[in-house]
C-alpha cells in the first residue's frame, strides 16, 4: 500500500481506502477516490506508497500483504502512475514456490496477486530505509526515473502502507537495518513543510505497530496500526502446498472490508474502524486521530 471515481462511490468509506487507492486516483478515477478523502477543491490527486520490507521465503505473507493492498488500490481507481510499490523480495520467482510466477493470499488460490499486471518500482535491495525516506521527502537523485518518485503536492492525499517484522518503535528492512518511529515522523514533517501532502493515511501491519506512529506531530495524518505495544501481529491462513502462511490477519480483515466497497458504497472510515474484531484479528488495532481534522464518519 499504497478515491475519485471512488469519491463518487465511496465518498466516506475510509481514508484507508481513500488512501489505498482508495484515495488515490487520477483524473476521472481520482474523482471516485476523492470521496474517501472529502472531494473538496483543495484535494486534486491521490497517491499510494505500498512497502514490504521483508526478505526470505518464510516471510511470503508480507509480500502477499503488500500485493493484496496493491490490487485493492488499483481496483479502487488509482493508476500505477500514482502507486509506488516496494517489494524487498520476489516470492513469485523463489525456487521454493510450487506455483512459479504466482503469489496468493489464500489457500484456495483464486486470485494470482502477481499476475501479468504488476509494476514493481523498488525491488530487492533497492528497498532500503534511505530510499524510502528519500522517496517520501523528494530528496532523490536528478536521474531518478519517474516511477521511483512520489510526485505529490499540497493537494495530494497519500496512503502509506507498510508491512514486515518490527518491534517497539522500529520496523526492519531486509532483516539488516531498521527504520524507527522518529525517522518516519521526521520524514512526514519534511513532507508537510515542503507541501508534499494534504492528508496522509498511514497504515502499518507489524508487531507492536501502534508504537510506530507515536512520534508523529505533523498535521492531517490519520494513523492505523495492527497491534499495541508488547503485542504481536499474527499471520493467517497457512498454505500446506507452499509451507508458509500467506497473509497477516490485520491486513486480511482490512481487505475483507475493502472488498465490500464499490461505486454505490456509503461506508466511512469510521465504519472501517468499527469493523475491527479483535477476536478475529487476534491483536488490538490502534487508531490515532488527534492529528487529523476531519470527522471520520463523514
Amino acid at each position: 500500500m499504497k478515491l475519485a471515481s471512488l469519491a463518487s462511490c465511496t465518498a466516506n468509506v475510509m481514508l484507508v481506502l481513500t488512501l489505498v487507492a482508495v484515495a488515490l486516483g487520477a483524473s476521472s478515477n481520482e474523482e471516485k477516490v476523492t470521496q474517501f478523502f472529502d472531494g473538496s477543491e483543495t484535494h486534486t490527486n491521490n497517491w499510494a506508497v505500498l512497502v514490504c520490507t521483508s526478505r526470505f521465503w518464510f516471510n511470503y505473507r508480507h509480500m502477499a500483504n503488500a500485493l493484496s493492498m496493491y490490487r485493492t488500490v488499483k481496483r479502487m481507481g488509482i493508476p500505477d502512475s500514482h502507486i509506488v510499490l516496494m517489494l524487498a523480495d520476489d516470492m513469485a520467482c523463489n525456487p521454493r514456490n510450487a506455483f512459479p510466477a504466482a503469489v496468493y493470499d489464500h489457500p484456495r488460490k483464486t486470485i494470482d496477486l502477481y499476475g501479468d499486471n504488476v509494476e514493481v518500482d523498488y525491488r530487492g535491495y533497492e528497498v532500503t530505509v534511505e530510499n524510502f525516506i528519500r522517496l517520501l521527502t523528494g530528496r532523490v537523485a536528478a536521474d531518478t526515473p519517474r516511477n521511483k518518485r512520489l510526485l505529490t503536492d499540497d493537494k495530494s492525499n497519500v496512503f502509506i502502507y507498510m508491512t514486515g517484522h518490527g518491534g517497539e518503535d522500529f520496523l526492519k528492512f531486509q532483516d539488516s537495518e531498521e527504520i524507527n518511529s522518529y525517522d518516519i515522523a521526521d520524514a512526514f514533517k519534511q513532507m508537510w513543510e515542503k507541501q508534499r501532502y494534504r492528508e496522509i493515511l498511514f497504515m502499518i501491519d507489524t508487531c507492536q505497530a501502534n508504537t510506530m506512529y507515536s512520534k508523529f506531530d505533523s498535521p492531517n495524518i490519520l494513523s492505523i496500526g495492527s497491534s499495541k505495544k508488547g503485542q504481536n501481529s499474527l499471520s493467517h491462513f497457512h498454505d500446506y502446498d507452499l509451507g508458509v502462511s500467506v497473509i497477516d490477519r490485520f491486513t486480511y480483515y482490512n481487505l475483507e472490508f475493502f472488498e465490500s466497497v464499490d461505486s454505490s458504497s456509503k461506508q466511512t472510515m469510521a465504519d472501517l474502524i468499527a469493523a475491527y474484531n479483535t477476536s478475529l484479528i487476534q491483536s488490538d488495532p490502534g487508531v490515532r486521530t488527534d492529528l487529523f481534522a476531519r470527522d471520520l464518519a463523514k
